[in-house]
């Protein structure tokens, strides 16, 4: 069994190598492994869930370049985190919360100085021409849930993940009630956006 050493690598899936019982061996199983320090473990659970984290990041941020950077940071966190992992709740919601933590954070972290900054609206600006530069094919929600509150989008975002109101709320923090009003609240804002698109 191999150790963590210092600050570990960053790996995309065509890094990561082979995992001896990676077929017969759950998220779960994989995380708690990796707990106790085992580097395959580690490697075989990210490769698993890189992409599907990754996407996670994605809609969070409604920027690629935002989330590559956001997944590896989470990505080179998780070692440390993983120590705290107790195998109560599934990985996937486990990383959720994780992914939905450290979004929060950047968020907070660049309001802050979008706030300290005096050219505050050549930022905005370029923000905007990123934006822009966003590759034709992004789903016109995506662009959509960016006028919603991060409230209702983050989850708006982990239910089209798939999560149950239940495993949402958990995440979040809130009753499970909560995240129905959400959910409905941020599809009627949605509605409401596209029919105005159309009337223009």
């Amino acid at each position: 069994m191999k150790n963590f050493a210092g600050r570990p690598k960053i790996l995309c899936p065509a890094d990561v190598i082979s995992y001896d019982m990676r077929m017969n061996v759950t998220d779960e199983d994989l995380a708690l492994a990796a707990a106790g320090g085992d580097a395959a473990a580690f490697e075989a659970l990210l490769s698993r869930n890189y992409d599907r984290l990754f996407g996670l990041c994605f809609r969070l941020t409604g920027n690629r370049a935002e989330a590559e950077d956001l997944t590896q940071d989470i990505c080179a966190a998780l070692p440390s985190k993983l120590a705290g992992f107790r195998g109560e709740a599934r990985v996937t919601t486990w990383l959720y919360r994780v992914a939905l933590n450290a979004a929060v954070d950047r968020r907070r972290k660049a309001s802050r100085y979008a706030r300290a900054m005096e050219g505050w609206g050549d930022w905005e600006l370029g923000r905007q021409s990123a934006i822009a530069e966003e590759q034709q094919d992004v789903a016109w929600l995506h662009a959509a849930m960016r006028h919603l509150s991060d409230t209702l989008r983050d989850t708006l975002v982990l239910v089209l993940e798939g999560l149950s109101h239940a495993e949402a709320a958990d995440i979040l923090g809130v009753p499970e009630g909560t995240v129905g009003w959400r959910v409905a609240e941020a599809r009627k804002r949605l509605r409401e956006l596209k029919e105005k698109e159309e009337v223009q």
